[in-house]
């Protein structure tokens, strides 16, 4: 959905370079990306107790309401903590390093792109991240403290039992479970990026996904089943925010219509084809809508 004009051809063309010189603008931009990630995986690496506190907070806090007097986490395996400690400082790394890795890698193909191109995946990178961000701190604020406010309600004191069933974490589960669903939230986040792609290229309208509204909380609901554990609180808690902004989605798709038409309405006429002009024995082209002028 986007209009080519000369300058944009020349744009194109100047950019042109042999295929070594496309390769040394990749490693150079690589290059600036994992430096990137390194200094950040080495920062987070240092910070790693603290960001893994930072993460075990939400359960930790429902120990402390419940009364519950010095609770632990465990680990099982001798390098577990320590691998854990270094998946946490990747993740984090990655995350804060994101930035620097999608605008290294929009220099190096922002060339071959046309300029309205080149304005239109702008927003896209700004909105990444953000929407991401977005995800993973709703369901640190308001998921995790329901949803493990769920999973220890399953503790007895072992009075009707005879053996109490207690909670005994371990360090790596539970770290995986939080970037479950973290990631899972962030992905889904980024909805109304993608949509808004597809509606910039064509593939489809904001028509197209009204009318296929009803399937789409559907499958809101199976892929929130399918990336949350199998609870309701977290399966709901996804569902519903994948069909906001789903809706949000469709806003963007026709504000992005409307625009691509206002553009289209300012282009020049590229030239008569002389539909419109009278032919030149001076007779009228027009055939009337006869059976025989319709095949019939």
């Amino acid at each position: 959905m986007t209009s080519r004009t000369d300058r944009d051809e020349a744009e194109i063309e100047a950019s042109r370079a042999p295929l070594i010189d496309h390769l040394i603008e990749l490693r150079d931009r690589l290059k600036w990306a994992v430096v990137a990630f390194f200094v950040c995986f080495v920062v987070a690496y240092i910070f790693a107790e603290d960001i893994y506190a930072f993460l075990v907070r939400p359960l930790a806090k429902i120990y402390e309401e419940r009364g519950v007097e010095n609770p632990r986490m465990i680990y099982t395996a001798l390098t577990e903590a320590f691998f854990t400690y270094l998946k946490v400082s990747f993740y984090a790394a990655l995350f804060v390093s994101f930035p620097v890795i999608a605008t290294q890698l929009y220099k190096f193909a922002a060339p071959g792109l046309y300029r309205t191109e080149r304005r239109a995946f702008l927003p896209f990178l700004v909105a990444t991240p953000v929407l991401f961000a977005s995800g993973a701190t709703l369901v640190y604020a308001f998921i995790f403290p329901l949803a493990w406010s769920f999973f220890l309600s399953f503790q007895t004191a072992g009075v009707d039992t005879g053996l109490a069933i207690e909670l005994e974490a371990k360090v790596n589960e539970y770290l995986s479970l939080v970037l479950k669903l973290m990631f899972a939230f962030g992905l889904a986040f980024q909805l109304p990026v993608a949509i808004t792609l597809l509606a910039r290229a064509g593939l489809t309208t904001a028509a197209a996904l009204r009318k296929r509204r009803k399937y789409a909380v559907v499958i809101a609901f199976v892929g929130a089943a399918l990336l949350t554990p199998p609870d309701l609180i977290s399966q709901v808690g996804l569902g519903i925010p994948i069909i906001v902004l789903f809706e949000i989605s469709i806003l963007l798709a026709a504000a992005m219509e409307r625009r691509y038409a206002r553009e289209h309405d300012d282009l020049p006429d590229d030239g008569d084809d002389g539909d419109d002009a009278p032919p030149a024995d001076g007779t009228d082209d027009d055939i009337p809508e006869t059976d025989y002028h319709m095949g019939r």
